[in-house]
């Protein structure tokens, strides 16, 4: 049962306090607005990352999974397919959901109308492509104009990227590289199951290892990456666990470690002694690399008054 707004954020503060007693100074929560605001995103982080639990334990529709309904969702789709045992499916929609996001206005209709061709009579499933990536990206070539039409787009997160295969990097040549990096275990479980044995079984050593090895899919940096890995473990997919914030190559995330462990957004704070910090801080408060993550890009944008923010 998810914990109640107000006492989440009562539990939270006391543990923020905690911390600082411990001598972790956080001077960038030092002012009463700036350490209410936090609190506000630790909770709405809390809140999204506990979200796939939630529609995990609920009734869903078999409409989620079905592209020519209106009711198509990728994440509640992969829910469904994960809790049927189909995890090949499962992290293929996790995939889709990642690459393409969510838009603001039209939500997951571009990930709908490419997973189900359009209404082609066919839907790009994992075992279509896996064993012929060339032919979705082909069709996605053919069908540029059509996908770039009707208010579909991608999310907020992906917003440079591009189905025009004349440009470098298009979304058929990413969809080509995430098959290759997948089909060197010859499954989506393969891959799992090799990290985590490969690491002894450590779900942190292996969500790191995966982080490093997913360099090979082409325009999934940092944010595609820690998304993409965070939601096959929220999804039921492989017990995976974020290792680390990879504060190094973040933007929005880094300055809001830099406020609060800093000060400022441009405190002269290395990315390593970033993390170490955050270790520590996630020591006592005990909610994971990706809500950490979160709240601290969202916070950094408005520290001293809460403001929700949506991907």
């Amino acid at each position: 049962m998810i914990q109640p707004r107000q006492n989440l954020k009562q539990s939270l503060s006391a543990k923020l306090d905690q911390v600082v007693s411990g001598g972790l100074t956080l001077p960038g929560a030092a002012a009463l607005e700036n350490k209410a605001a936090l609190l506000e995103q630790l909770v709405e982080s809390i809140r999204r990352v506990d979200y796939v639990a939630v529609i995990a334990s609920r009734s869903i529709s078999p409409n989620r999974v079905q592209p020519s309904s209106d009711s198509f969702d990728p994440i509640r789709a992969a829910v469904l397919k994960a809790q049927a045992g189909d995890l090949e499916e499962a992290s293929w929609l996790v995939f889709l959901a990642t690459h393409f996001g969510k838009a603001s206005r039209t939500g997951w209709l571009l990930t709908k109308d490419v997973y189900g061709a359009l209404g082609a009579g066919h839907n790009w499933t994992w075992p279509l492509v896996s064993t012929n990536p060339v032919a979705m990206s082909q069709w996605i070539a053919s069908n540029q104009a059509v996908l770039r039409s009707g208010g579909r787009k991608f999310g907020n997160h992906r917003k440079y990227e591009s189905l025009d295969p004349a440009k470098s990097n298009s979304t058929g040549e990413i969809i080509e590289s995430y098959v290759n990096w997948v089909m060197q275990h010859g499954s989506h479980t393969g891959l799992f199951t090799h990290a985590l044995t490969q690491c002894g079984g450590d779900s942190r050593a292996a969500f790191g290892m995966l982080y490093r090895s997913m360099g090979a899919v082409k325009r999934f940096g940092r944010t595609g990456k820690f998304d993409y890995l965070t939601m096959i473990a929220k999804v039921g997919i492989s017990t995976i666990v974020a290792d680390s914030t990879y504060m190094a190559e973040a933007t929005g995330p880094l300055k809001g470690a830099r406020l609060l462990f800093g000060g400022t957004t441009k405190a002269n704070l290395s990315a390593l002694v970033l993390e170490q910090k955050i270790q520590q801080l996630d020591s006592i408060l005990g909610v994971g690399m990706q809500v950490i993550e979160d709240a601290l890009c969202n916070w950094q944008k408005s520290p001293g008054s809460f403001v929700r923010f949506r991907g």
